[in-house]
């Protein structure tokens, strides 16, 4: 249990729905305070998310909202990957609850949504955090081939698991990715339901290739904004490499970036604590 009183975890935290513009959307709220919306990674639902990850936020005063994209797990609609798409769900979701401002957060693809709806929707913005994604523009490094190799594959075991989102040459990391891999199966009730793998496969492409987010506009808006924005990535991204973040310096005048050494496309989920910290104290006042 977090530590907001009376709230649920997110491994007990109930499913509810929204509809919007003639579809539901499911989503799960946890704790209490300002409201932090995170957008979920290729291939996820609302149980990929690390429950250890989601808590931990929820304890440092935050109301923690995920949900399912348009047709994925348990929301209704048109089923798609077009980044547009997968922010207007976020934007729509934020709409219907009421939510006036917000951080708005994403992890993979989820990243490259989240930048859409701050670029689309500032006035509701009051910080972005990016976990393990990619900018807009052109590539300074490519992903590997082993991600869409990996990707793929119908069903990932651990030893998949840990090559896509840990970083299999260290010791330490492959411990990480044992734990939380047996933290994702803590929620037995009430789960979302998987993507199909044969469409999500079809979306993804054969290889790595350059620029993945063409998106002229929200680079543009980065380079203007005032609005606080974080990056959280690991040294050794398969599919998002960090370095690209790194070519932008002195070019975004408000981004933070914050890599872990020995890690790979899931840095939240090996450092768990110190992500929560680190989207703690980037916060800070909410102003």
């Amino acid at each position: 249990m977090n530590s907001a009183t009376n709230s649920p975890s997110a491994v007990s935290a109930p499913n509810q729905f929204v509809e919007v513009s003639g579809r539901k959307l499911a989503y799960r709220s946890i704790g209490s305070g300002y409201p932090i919306v995170l957008c979920q990674r290729f291939r996820g639902n609302m149980d990929s998310w690390d429950p250890a990850f989601l808590d931990g936020l929820a304890s440092r005063g935050f109301q923690v909202i995920i949900f399912d994209y348009s047709g994925i797990g348990l929301s209704t609609g048109e089923r798609t990957y077009s980044p547009p798409s997968l922010a207007k769900d976020a934007i729509e979701l934020i709409g219907a609850l009421g939510l006036e401002r917000v951080v708005i957060a994403g992890w993979s693809v989820g990243g490259i949504a989240a930048q859409i709806v701050f670029a689309m929707a500032a006035s509701k913005v009051s910080h972005v955090v990016l976990l393990a994604t990619t900018p807009a523009g052109d590539l300074a490094k490519l992903g590997e081939q082993l991600f869409f190799d990996l990707a793929a594959k119908p069903n990932n075991d651990l030893g998949d698991n840990t090559a896509l989102f840990f970083e299999p040459a260290s010791e330490i990391s492959r411990e990480a990715a044992k734990r939380a891999m047996a933290r994702l199966e803590e929620r037995r009730q009430d789960l979302s339901v998987e993507v199909p793998a044969e469409w999500a496969i079809s979306t993804i492409g054969a290889g790595p290739r350059s620029p993945v987010f063409p998106a002229p506009a929200v680079l543009e808006a980065m380079k203007k904004t005032k609005t606080p924005i974080l990056h959280i990535g690991g040294d050794h991204d398969i599919v998002f490499p960090v370095e690209n973040w790194y070519a932008l310096n002195r070019q975004l005048p408000t981004l933070q970036l914050l890599t872990f050494p020995a890690a790979g496309h899931g840095p939240q989920m090996q450092y768990v604590q110190e992500s929560v910290d680190s989207i703690a104290s980037f916060i800070g006042t909410r102003a």
